[in-house]
């Protein structure tokens, strides 16, 4: 038997249900009143009657659309709280939401939005370690654009990943199956560099002892990943052009024109759009290459990553080595003009100098050398206190950090705890420990 039911969506259904109500009273108001006017009788009490009677439909209505809507929201809403899902949040703000019960559910479903998202993120890029809003966002962009063919150029700072980028982009890919390579366009000298990317004959030139099959041919089928793009002489980048254009090329030496399929993504570091107007790139393959760009965040601006990277980095060395709480705080407050390579690099000399614990001394000197203003401040404290013991100078340490991360967050705790590595409530008890002043900080009158 055919189903011949429909299924109305609730923003529809509700309000087309409270609607038909309203209409049912007006009707039914204008109904009586005229009856009982046409004859000759007073319509008070039958209008009272009929509207008692409609109100008590409406009630009936809102109590049923509670029980079927609010109530589940509502067991939800415990569930993911017994589950531990939803964040910790400061006593105030806690009395503050207390009484506003839509903003709560809103909270809630933000969060558990959230973690479900994260949870895809590991997910689907097990090799990229990354949760923050940030990153996500670079996630959602990349799968949007793997299963096309557009070309990508990835942009970001010097270690922040632009090749691992790369490879997922290739590995969610309908040529996943098919080669990726990659090519660093600034580490082979200029003279060499077309012979790499296209071959050569043999006999192309001095040395040139035999034939050589070139990175374009080896990626046909499949992905060719072009690193520090524009570090790539000018003469290069016409013959990369026709590539990217027609899909030929010929040998270095050779006149047989050589057809290829690949997908083209580039990187760099640099400002491609001034360097066409100094010149220095062409304009022509800088549009050809800018189809779908992706701007990979620093460091510095999804702090919130850094603890997730040092424990990736713990592990992958298996030697069961843990970080001290403030040797975390103090990496968290750094702000890696390196960028993953150098908080790499950092923990890496690290476990060097460490036995089981990482502390701040085994920390590179240029890490400690941008907290000698804290430093300074713990010991001018110590020496007006006269000798203090190790806890007291790190509590004195500490208070330092949370007032610097204060006044890089204007005052706002939610950003002040990213940037600590911490949770808002432990920022907050940390905050009425020391008795700082929060509103000190704050500009123009932010709030949280």
């Amino acid at each position: 038997m055919k189903d011949i039911r429909f299924n109305v969506s609730l923003y529809i259904s509700i309000p087309v249900i409270i609607a038909g109500i309203a209409l049912l009273s007006t009707l039914a108001t204008y109904n009586i009143t005229l009856f009982y006017l046409d004859n000759g009788q007073n319509p008070i009490w039958p209008v009272a009657f009929w509207s008692t009677v409609l109100i008590l439909l409406t009630l009936v209505c809102g109590i049923l659309i509670v029980r079927f809507l609010i109530n589940p929201m509502e067991r939800f809403v415990v569930k993911t709280a017994s589950l531990g899902v939803q964040k910790s949040e400061s006593p105030e703000l806690q009395r503050y939401k207390r009484h506003d019960e839509m903003s709560r559910y809103t909270r809630i479903f933000d969060q558990v939005t959230e973690l479900l998202s994260k949870v895809e993120s590991i997910q689907l890029f097990p090799k990229i370690v990354g949760q923050s809003k940030e990153m996500r966002s670079i996630f959602n962009q990349i799968l949007k654009v793997a299963p096309t063919d557009s070309t990508v150029l990835i942009l970001g700072e010097t270690g922040t990943g632009k090749e691992l980028f790369a490879k997922s982009i290739h590995e969610h890919s309908k040529r996943s199956d098919k080669p990726f390579v990659a090519i660093n366009c600034a580490a082979i000298p200029e003279g060499l560099l077309e012979s790499e990317l296209f071959g050569h004959e043999k006999g192309a030139f001095t040395g040139a002892e035999s034939k050589k099959v070139g990175k374009f041919e080896a990626a046909n089928g499949g992905t060719i990943f072009l690193d520090e793009i524009g570090d790539m002489p000018l003469g290069t980048q016409a013959k990369l052009l026709r590539v990217i254009q027609e899909s030929l090329f010929e040998h270095v030496g050779g006149t047989r024109p050589i057809k290829v399929n690949i997908r083209f993504i580039a990187a760099t570091n640099q400002e491609l759009a001034s360097m066409c107007d100094k010149g220095l790139f062409r304009q022509d393959l800088y549009f050809r290459l800018n189809v779908f760009p992706i701007t990979l965040p620093r460091l510095r601006d999804r702090k919130e990553d850094i603890p997730l990277l040092i424990d990736r980095f713990l592990e992958k060395s298996n030697k069961n080595q843990t970080i001290a709480p403030e040797t975390l705080q103090l990496l968290t407050a750094y702000d890696w003009p390196g960028n993953v390579r150098e908080l790499q690099n950092a923990i890496e000399s690290a476990q060097v100098l460490a036995s089981d614990t990482i502390f701040p001394t085994h920390l590179p000197q240029t890490l400690t050398q941008s907290f000698g203003n804290l430093e300074q401040q713990t010991q001018e404290a110590t020496a007006t206190a006269g000798e203090m013991n190790i806890d007291s100078r790190m509590q004195q340490l500490e208070k330092g950090m949370i007032v610097e991360a204060l006044k890089r967050a204007n005052g706002i705790q939610s950003q002040t705890a990213k940037l600590l590595g911490i949770k808002e409530r432990s920022l907050w008890h940390r905050i009425k420990k020391y008795e700082i002043d929060v509103s000190v900080y704050k500009i123009n009158g932010d709030s949280d």
